[in-house]
């Protein structure tokens, strides 16, 4: 279980992230079509999991902002962007802010993933939610970086994860 804060008030995680080295733990997830997809679609490709409570909060919207830059940057990457809003949200958000090089996914009718991948808040007011992590897979499924944020109104350290995904 994982002790993090929110604007400096401790709160609790459901497990901890999958450790580096391992397999990166399988996923059903909601597209923008509300079609299904699940980690063996993006077999062969390394993947960038930015997960985040809400795209409607700044600090959420920021990190799909800057993940975008840096997927354009970055040959064979997939970013994808999950929370458990509803991919309405998700979508008007990349829309409206011309966002194309991220894919956004949604917890909202599998609450599986949060459980799977240790990041299901269970304490505080964004019960339910996931917490704010970074998770980098390589192209053989294996995770190869993570990062749980220690504070949800933090933005994740971007540069140690372009670090990760070139070695990966």
């Amino acid at each position: 279980m994982a002790s993090i804060t929110l604007k400096g008030q401790p709160i609790k995680t459901l497990g901890d992230l999958p450790a580096t080295g391992t397999l990166a733990p399988n996923f059903t997830l909601t597209k923008s079509d509300l079609s299904d997809t699940n980690l063996a679609d993006f077999a062969g490709k390394k993947l960038v999991l930015n997960i985040f409570p809400s795209i409607d909060t700044g600090v959420c919207a920021a990190s799909v902002r800057r993940f975008n830059e840096l997927a354009s940057k970055v040959k064979d990457v997939n970013v994808l962007c999950i929370s458990a809003d509803l991919p309405f949200a998700q979508q008007r958000f990349c829309g409206a802010e011309g966002l194309e090089q991220v894919i956004n996914l949604s917890s909202f009718r599998h609450a599986t993933f949060g459980e799977s991948y240790g990041l299901t808040i269970s304490t505080g007011p964004l019960q339910g939610l996931l917490s704010r992590a970074v998770v980098i897979v390589d192209a053989n499924g294996q995770v190869c970086y993570t990062e749980q944020v220690p504070e949800i109104a933090q933005e994740p350290d971007y540069d140690a994860a372009l670090d990760a995904l070139k070695r990966c």
